[in-house]
């Protein structure tokens, strides 16, 4: 692009505000011009806004360490400022943020939020662009009923659900009926934010409880799979998911030990899918690993900066993926797959990983931002 597009960061001193700035240093199409945060960071430079420090190992990009941090409430000034914002909000109120997100909303300005506030909104798109590009398609009708010309909100999935719905997906896609998903999320620290789980709870420890990851795991692929009807998404609800939810002391990476179960319904003839037209029944384990190895969704088809060129790595070894050395595959943006062999109570079983706040969080709301930029949806 000859000119990059200025955006912002709400919520920009926290880890995932971190993050985007971090991945988006360098960025092709887009270009750091608005940093906003609580009042008490207002006014001053995002250098010395940041209560916790840098969290990263690279130093910080010199073009956002002297930017003047805004009150987020100021929506005027990042209307001048910016062409759209990412939300990274971090914050227990979930009223305050979704009304902060539709303001902005409402001002003209795109908002790719990581908040949960508006995933159950029925006309707020969840993308996970690989998986369900076509949900940016209600975007007219969310403006229409709102009111607002050029704003609008779409939102990304939680991080707990990244390292199993690609590889499930991509057996849907293939013409495959998978009927029982039975999960268990060994989620790192890092998903809790920063200061996050006390040391004394994670050292030498795992907390098999994380409150409302459970319920997100299993309720937002029904809604990543549902499909627009009229000014809505219809969450597809024809697979029953079990989750386990923990926490365990790894900085970043979230891991799912996963078993699922194939339906009875013969697979659905699909050429281009990477298994033999017309093949019924369960497939193989080489016949799974080929859907996985060749599974590419829009972000791949269309080259987007920050897709990864392989939406999904398996790995032959017996001990893969593992997070401190599969995490960054792919700039963190590839879940890695490995362990698929077959399970004595359901069909098989494998173990998925994703970059949590990369794929899962600053990452996937850049490829958000890209997708609905290709699609002509931000001017």
């Amino acid at each position: 692009m000859k000119k990059k597009i200025p955006v912002g960061i709400l919520g920009a001193t926290g880890m995932v505000g971190q993050q985007y700035v971090r991945l988006l240093a360098g960025h092709p199409w887009f270009e750091v011009s608005y940093v906003a945060a609580s009042p008490s960071s207002a006014g001053k430079k995002y250098k010395d806004a940041l209560k916790n420090g840098w969290f990263f190992p690279e130093c910080m990009p010199e073009s956002v360490a002297n930017l003047t941090v805004c009150d987020v409430a100021d929506v005027k000034r990042a209307a001048k400022e910016c062409a759209f914002v990412f939300s990274a909000f971090e914050m227990p109120d979930k009223d305050a943020i979704r009304a902060a997100e539709e303001s902005y909303a409402a001002a003209g300005m795109p908002v790719f939020s990581n908040a949960s506030a508006h995933r159950h909104t029925e006309d707020v798109p969840m993308l996970i662009p690989e998986i369900n590009a076509q949900h940016l398609d209600i975007i007219p009708a969310q403006q229409k009923s709102r009111g607002w010309k050029r704003g609008f909100i779409v939102v990304k999935p939680n991080c707990s659900l990244q390292s199993y719905i690609a590889p499930i997906h991509a057996l849907l896609q293939a013409g495959y009926e998978v009927k029982r998903v039975i999960v268990t999320t060994m989620q790192a620290v890092s998903g809790a934010g920063y200061p996050g789980v006390p040391s004394w709870d994670m050292i030498d420890n795992m907390v098999p409880y994380i409150g409302g990851e459970e319920e997100k795991t299993q309720f937002e692929p029904y809604k990543i799979w549902g499909a627009i009807e009229g000014s809505v998404i219809v969450p597809k609800e024809d697979i029953a998911i079990s989750a386990t939810c923990t926490r365990v002391p790894i900085s970043d990476g979230h891991t799912a030990s996963v078993s699922f179960e194939f339906g009875d319904k013969p697979r659905r003839p699909r050429s281009g899918v990477g298994v033999p037209t017309g093949a019924s029944g369960k497939p193989t384990v080489k016949e799974i690993i080929k859907v996985w190895r060749s599974f590419a969704g829009e972000p791949q088809k269309l080259g987007l900066p920050m897709a990864p060129q392989q939406a999904i790595h398996y790995r032959e070894e017996a001990n893969r993926p593992q997070p401190r050395k599969d995490r960054d595959a792919d700039k963190g943006m590839a879940v890695v797959v490995g362990r698929l062999r077959e399970c004595p109570v359901l069909d098989y079983r494998f173990v998925g990983l994703s970059h949590n706040t990369v794929r899962g969080a600053a990452g996937g709301g850049i490829l958000n931002a890209e997708l609905a930029m290709k699609k002509g949806y931000i001017g």
